[in-house]
């Protein structure tokens, strides 16, 4: 250790590692190595850097703390518990066990002071980026000449492996051309993976690597308290950039057999190793999860200082908030994730019968609410014309324009869903981002994230379905709706019309957890009013066009085929066949309803059911039943305008009609 170190610092050094050593022997399970490698880097930002309130996670002027790294949780608990959040011993000893507050990857909601979920390895870069953004923005947005509110940093820690994700490089890229400059990153730099040396996958040079974004770049040894501390605050005096500082370290430090080996990264040291790793660092054998009392005062010390600091910027808000009222207001509002009253009489109405895409009334949606909820910002991966996502009278965010709107994220879906997410879990911004339908497949592991975090931002899917057309079947969903329908927290909704879109944005402002709306480039016609609309897709599904008595089929229908159910109910009804139609926007939403709610738009006694969605059958069955049939397209599309591929595929009314006559004579016993 460097003379930088003294002995309290080495003792609460070995603390945080010890305590991670203990955690995953005991759970036979775990990462030990980097958080033993980390420890003096990460002491370091937390004990002399970090501005937290460990009596109140929730503090909204605190520094955010996220660690890409996340398989090397136990640091991240060590961390908490030793500096006094609500993590007890018991919680450490716990680490990895079913109901325990330390699961193997942090999660955010579920551990006091983890700001979002990591794991994935990449993840937690791009979400650190949209916290560093919300940042600026609500700094731009708040502050005024002696009076700041919004002032902190977000420091990282990320691996290797962080760095070799893709999603990092995208999101490294934009961080470094909007000049993220509150942004600083610790790269722990230990040149191993799981399968060996990362020369054998990875050799560029990290550092110009960064320098080419934009990023500032320092490279310290890792176990130099004073290098480190120099470097971080290097990083903080270059406002215009975000700092990438390379520290080098040796995985699993203080193992004798396993430092720097692979075997450190994921599984325990073992019996005998721990005992001769605890001999090395001068550490007593037992008890296991020692926390000397002269380590635990040197963290304590945020106990005093973060209530200390958050007194003193409630007393600066407080002298704030006489100044500018409406300012303090809008503040107060946008961190409790209120609206403004009456919001909802600015969205758009539309006429029955006239023909619009749904992401057309999208766009005019957002282009309504904007100038009332002034903290609703985002954007497109460079879609904005085609997603509708642009608010028209507002700035493109960039460095000169810190508190902008529109955010062009460039042809990058992953670090935008991940973006978007940081947005969401900072506070204070309800985020909202475009791409087509199909490239959420880029996105997927983001939109996995902010489902489990519950993060509120509304992802704007257009070009929903073979319906795109000549693009051909490279971007024609097929398989996406059953695939996001999967997703357990996401909310999709796929609007029929207009007026069932201004009733899916509703809902995506006023429901907690990510919102996923499939839209179409078609034009379609409008099918019902306004507030059927609105109630309709608040529910779920709901009954479009019924029959006087009991049906003899449902047609249930989304998004652009929901005219199509109307037209085969339309031929039903010539052959003396009463047919109702169901329009089913979302599932999700349709599932949270009562028993008695979804009895009356789907009663049981009528088995006689046909779906029709030009996607994916998968799924279906669960509406349709066993006598059910499913009109959809299982196989990809083609490049034709989009009339015609509806046409050869199949997605017609008359074989709608046909496949209810078919469940008809199924349910009979005809078939």
């Amino acid at each position: 250790m460097s003379t930088a170190a003294t002995d309290i610092d080495q003792l609460c050094i070995n603390t945080i590692r010890t305590l991670a050593i203990d955690a995953v022997e005991q759970a036979k399970s775990g990462h030990p190595g980097a958080p033993m490698g980390m420890a003096p880097m990460a002491y370091t930002l937390w004990t002399r850097f970090l501005r937290h309130n460990p009596k109140n996670p929730a503090w909204p002027d605190r520094d955010r703390f996220v660690l890409s790294a996340g398989h090397a949780s136990m640091l991240h608990y060590a961390l908490l518990h030793l500096t006094g959040y609500d993590l007890g011993l018991d919680e450490i000893k716990n680490f990895r066990q079913w109901g325990s507050a330390t699961p193997g990857h942090p999660e955010a909601g579920h551990t006091p002071g983890i700001e979002v979920t990591t794991g994935p390895l990449g993840a937690g870069f791009s979400m650190a980026v949209g916290l560093a953004l919300a940042e600026r923005w609500l700094a731009a947005r708040f502050n005024r000449p002696g009076h700041t509110i919004v002032d902190h940093y977000t420091y990282g820690i990320c691996s290797d492996g962080d760095l070799m994700e893709g999603v990092s490089a995208e999101a490294a890229s934009l961080a470094g051309t909007l000049g993220l400059g509150k942004l600083i990153f610790l790269y722990d730099d230990n040149g191993i993976t799981i399968d060996g040396e990362t020369d054998l996958t990875f050799r560029e040079d990290v550092g110009m690597r960064f320098r080419a974004y934009g990023w500032q770049v320092e490279e310290v040894d890792g176990k130099d308290l004073d290098m480190v501390s120099k470097a971080i605050q290097a990083a903080q005096e270059d406002s215009f950039r975000p700092s990438l500082i390379i520290a080098h370290t040796q995985i699993g430090e203080g193992s004798p057999n396993k430092v720097g080996s692979p075997s450190a990264h994921g599984s325990p040291l073992g019996a005998d190793e721990v005992k001769l790793t605890k001999e090395a660092l001068g550490w007593p054998q037992e008890p296991p999860f020692l926390v000397p009392p002269e380590a635990r005062q040197v963290f304590e010390r945020a106990l005093e200082q973060g209530p200390a600091e958050e007194a003193e910027w409630q007393r600066h808000f407080e002298a704030y908030a006489k100044e500018y009222p409406e300012l303090a207001d809008e503040w107060r509002r946008g961190l409790l994730g209120m609206l403004p009253e009456g919001w909802k009489a600015a969205l758009p109405r539309f006429e029955l019968g006239e023909e619009i895409e749904t992401r057309k009334a999208s766009g005019k949606a957002l282009n309504a609410l904007a100038p009332l909820i002034p903290n609703l910002v985002g954007g497109s991966s460079d879609l904005a014309a085609s997603n509708n996502t642009n608010l028209d009278d507002s700035p493109v965010l960039s460095e000169e324009e810190p508190a902008g709107r529109n955010i062009h994220f460039g042809v990058r879906e992953h670090a935008m869903a991940g973006i978007l997410n940081g947005l969401a879990r900072h506070g204070g911004i309800l985020p909202f981002g475009g791409t087509f339908l199909t490239f959420s497949d880029y996105m997927r592991p983001a939109l996995r994230l902010g489902a489990m975090m519950r993060s509120k931002a509304a992802f704007v899917f257009t070009h929903d379905s073979i319906g795109l057309g000549e693009d051909g079947p490279t971007h024609q969903p097929i398989e996406h709706l059953a695939s996001l329908r999967a997703m357990p927290g996401l909310s999709l909704i796929r609007p029929a019309d207009a007026n069932e879109t201004i009733g899916a944005w509703a809902v995506a402002l006023e429901q907690d957890g990510p919102t996923a709306l499939a839209l179409t480039r078609q034009k379609v016609p409008v099918l019902t009013d306004h507030e059927t609309a609105m109630e309709g897709v608040s529910c779920g599904a709901y009954i479009l066009a019924d029959t006087d008595g009991e049906p003899d089929v449902i047609l249930i229908a989304t998004g652009s085929e929901v005219q199509i159910a109307i037209e085969a109910r339309e031929l039903l009804s010539s052959d003396g066949i009463a047919a109702r139609v169901v329009s089913m926007p979302s599932w999700d939403r349709f599932e949270a309803q009562t028993h008695a709610y979804r009895e009356s738009v789907l009663p049981h006694t009528v088995r006689a059911r046909v779906a029709v969605e030009a996607a994916a059958s998968f799924g279906w069955h669960r509406w349709v039943g066993t006598e059910g049939e499913i009109v959809g397209v299982d196989r990809f599309g083609a490049s034709a305008p989009y009339r015609v591929i509806y046409e050869e595929l199949g997605i017609r009314a008359d074989r709608v009609a046909a496949a209810a006559r078919v469940s008809i004579a199924r349910v009979k016993g005809e078939q």
